[in-house]
């Protein structure tokens, strides 16, 4: 691929299920941090979508091989329509996430959904997914995988959050690019406020009107995970066993949940990024604005929010950038990040 500028389709889906996030980008080859996303887009999940991926997890393995099918034609279909409505031509390739339905890297267990096969006939174009598989095989975490990019993307900032399903971590140090997952966020606040039958908590207005519960404020801050130095990362699993049970023990009224947890999540952040000076922040929670001024109110950084294409599309933009990594045979994970024996250039390319 000599050409000096190729265009993507970049897809990503989070664990808060907000819905599927579709970038079509160019990319400089001569200075990847020259790129432009031409057009985006966010399609929410229908309802029955969004039981299907919230249960996953408890399906057989038989089931999964059916939903992987399944999910890739919906991802195609997503596709397809975007591709008619911005009437865009030149595909290189699409790069897609898929879906997280199981994440337990210590059994060497990372299944994203989404089968690429089916999503390179139904579009007729290259695919590149399955980008953590290979990692977990090598011994590493299989996430998180973004900070690739923001070695090379937004390597002008000194520290780069992500504030999506979970909060996670990117920055340099000792000439290495460190990252990891601090703690859920929106994977736990949405699952409370989705009782109350709102999506979720706009700019925060319920969390902040809530009492902060101090007994699950400790218990909380008290778990091993927050302990465990990195190389490190959080799956569904760990929510549904860790974190709900614990939350549920108490029974307080929603808005204590969310102003407990959200307290939680600032506490957590301020921690894991007391050496940074910087932050440049991404992802949902950002327009979440109790949740922003909690953050602030625990540390002393500076925080940069970007436009709303950055802060929405951030992470669909970067799985394309490992794409073109992947086709190109580059390195797109860092062992400093994921603890694998190696630095590798990981994902699967289909072709239809």
């Amino acid at each position: 691929m000599s050409t000096k500028k190729i265009n993507i389709i970049g897809l990503m889906s989070g664990t808060s299920l907000d819905g599927l996030d579709l970038v079509y980008v160019t990319f400089d080859k001569k200075s990847y941090e020259n790129f432009e996303i031409q057009y985006s887009e966010t399609i929410a999940y229908s309802k029955l979508w969004k039981e299907k991926l919230a249960k996953a997890i408890d399906k057989s393995d038989e089931e999964l091989q059916e939903l992987d099918l399944e999910y890739g034609k919906l991802l195609a279909k997503k596709v397809n329509s975007f591709i008619k409505k911005n009437r865009i031509i030149n595909i290189d390739f699409i790069a897609s996430h898929g879906h997280t339905v199981l994440h337990q890297p210590e059994k060497g267990i990372t299944l994203q959904i989404g089968d690429g096969q089916t999503l390179a006939n139904e579009t007729q174009q290259k695919v590149v997914c399955d980008f953590r598989t290979q990692d977990v095989k090598l011994g590493g975490q299989g996430a998180p995988l973004v900070p690739i990019g923001d070695e090379f993307l937004f390597h002008q900032y000194d520290t780069c959050l992500n504030l999506g399903g979970f909060a996670n971590v990117s920055f340099k140090e000792q000439n290495k690019r460190i990252a990891f997952d601090i703690c859920p966020v929106n994977i736990v606040l949405n699952y409370y406020v989705n009782t109350l039958g709102f999506d979720y908590d706009n700019k925060g207005k319920i969390a902040s009107t809530g009492i902060i519960n101090t007994k699950l404020l400790e218990e909380l801050n008290s778990l091993n995970y927050y302990k465990t130095k990195p190389p490190k990362s959080l799956g569904l699993e760990w929510v549904q066993s860790t974190i709900i049970p614990l939350i549920d023990d108490k029974n307080l009224e929603i808005k204590d949940v969310l102003a407990t947890f959200m307290e939680h999540v600032a506490i957590q952040i301020a921690a894991s990024t007391k050496k940074c000076k910087n932050i440049f922040i991404t992802g949902g929670g950002v327009f979440n604005e109790f949740l922003i001024k909690r953050i602030n109110h625990h540390s002393n950084l500076e925080m940069i929010i970007p436009n709303s294409q950055i802060v929405n599309y951030k992470e669909a933009l970067i799985f394309a950038f490992l794409g073109l990594l992947r086709v190109d045979n580059q390195v797109n994970c860092l062992s400093s990040v994921t603890g694998a024996k190696k630095d590798h250039s990981s994902g699967v390319i289909f072709t239809s």
